[in-house]
């Protein structure tokens, strides 16, 4: 079992940057390859990006390419998302995953204004 939590979240001005934390705890965090989801009320959840378990493989949604960068300490047991050139549309609940889907966090809020 893991338990994750999301941390980070807020309300910023669109152009702005935030930085969510995903602290885990439980069975080895290092052996998950993790991801991190979204989703927006009326809209279906989004894969925003992953890591392996390594950190040396990431893979963005092509909505964030360029903006968001995913990152893992392992020796913290906690994953990263940096978010810069925040668009309104990148509003939503943002979880933190393992990429079977199998353990998730509560979710923390982004609330980008125009």
């Amino acid at each position: 079992q893991v338990q994750l939590v999301e941390s980070g979240g807020g309300l910023v001005e669109a152009g702005g940057s935030l930085r969510l934390s995903c602290a885990a705890s439980g069975r080895a965090f290092s052996g998950y390859a993790m991801g991190w989801f979204r989703q927006a009320p009326g809209k279906e959840r989004e894969d925003v990006a992953s890591i392996s378990w390594s950190g040396d493989a990431t893979r963005y949604a092509d909505s964030v390419k360029g903006r968001f960068t995913i990152s893992r300490d392992n020796a913290k047991n906690t994953m990263y998302l940096q978010m810069n050139s925040l668009k309104p549309e990148d509003t939503g609940r943002y979880y933190c995953a393992d990429t079977g889907e199998r353990y998730w966090g509560q979710g923390t809020q982004v609330t980008v204004s125009s």
